[in-house]
């Protein structure tokens, strides 16, 4: 088969034969996937930022998100059929720890991520253990269900926030940003800011229902939130960037007594105003990783029913997954939102 391979350390990838995915053991399924999309996580080992650097042994087979069609299955593999269309959860867990046996399986101690730590989807076959597929409903359109998992971070980094009548800011306006926007608005938010430096990602935020988008690059962010808010600041501030100015400019905008809810990863560490920002604001402060397992899947799934987040507004851009050095470069650029790749079909017009 072929496959998207981060091949050596250091920026870039490349397309080419790879070992066919693994014959499926007892209680794996094999997946003909039909749609991948890319995430942050994917770019940064792309351009091989410092953070996946330290983690990353190439060569590997790049991508986490996906949706497809299982083509065997395991003897022993309970819930899944030929047939089925699935798509994966990326943290992969070992259900025997602590965190595991406490409901805490996202924060597992012995976390592997796939793509990361494993061999990834961004290719025409994977297999996965049937305790990480999540079973799709075959009216959800292929590109929406290989999406799901950064809608389920919104879902969860929403989750941990009051939005209901509060005033909220999101840093960060790219797919997962904007599903946050688009969530907010249906829990009923006073106002939401988006911030971001790209005007194409400020769009796209005012498409998912965002009443205020400011653009960092060319306005004061703090002093007009600030003046909008009668200087009160926002009640929860999102960060969903890793943009290290949106660290300091999201807690300067946070009221004291309100929840910060971090999200995006940094390339490099930030630093940090503890005194101000956090003790003498009295913040209360919540990181975010990934989706709770498998609430939060649930969870998605009733967003996606209940059409509270239209996810066909926030997937822009379509490629082949041979073209995925365009669809990488399409993303630095930050005009677009989510880009879905097609291993094994043309992508539709």
């Amino acid at each position: 088969m072929h496959a998207v391979v981060k091949t050596v350390p250091g920026p870039g990838a490349v397309y080419e034969p790879w070992p066919f995915a693994p014959k499926p053991g007892l209680r794996d399924v094999q997946v003909r996937v039909e749609a991948t999309s890319i995430c942050g996580t994917d770019m940064q080992i792309y351009d091989w930022h410092e953070l996946m650097a330290k983690r990353v042994k190439p060569p590997l087979v790049m991508g986490h998100e996906f949706a497809g069609k299982v083509v065997e299955a395991g003897k022993q593999v309970s819930d899944l059929r030929e047939g089925d269309i699935v798509s994966g959860e990326t943290h992969i867990n070992c259900g025997r720890c602590f965190q595991c046996r406490t409901g805490n399986g996202h924060v597992c101690e012995r976390m592997l991520l796939r793509g990361v730590d494993t061999g990834g989807c961004f290719a025409e076959y994977h297999t996965l253990h049937e305790s990480s597929a999540w079973l799709n409903d075959k009216r959800i359109p292929i590109e929406t269900a290989s999406a799901q998992e950064p809608l389920g971070n919104a879902v969860h980094a929403a989750s941990s926030a009051d939005i209901p009548a509060h005033t909220v800011a999101v840093f960060g306006c790219g797919p997962i940003g904007a599903c946050l926007i688009g969530l907010c608005k249906s829990f009923g938010a006073s106002k939401i800011f988006g911030i971001d430096i790209v005007e194409y990602r400020l769009n796209l935020a005012k498409k998912m229902g965002g009443d205020v988008l400011i653009d960092g690059s060319k306005e004061k962010v703090v002093d007009t939130i600030m003046k909008m808010t009668d200087g009160r600041g926002v009640d929860v501030f999102f960060e969903m960037s890793g943009a290290p100015p949106s660290f300091e400019e999201g807690f300067r905008v946070l009221r004291p007594g309100g929840t910060a809810v971090l999200f995006g990863l940094p390339s490099k560490n930030v630093e940090f105003d503890v005194a101000n920002w956090i003790v003498f604001k009295d913040a209360n402060v919540q990181g975010v990783f990934g989706r709770r397992l498998w609430s939060t899947w649930y969870k998605t799934a009733e967003v996606l029913k209940a059409g509270e987040v239209d996810l066909s507004k926030v997937i822009t851009h379509r490629f082949a997954l041979e073209e995925f050095a365009k669809a990488f470069a399409l993303m630095k650029s930050g005009r677009c939102g989510k880009i879905v790749m097609y291993p094994n079909r043309k992508p539709p017009s």
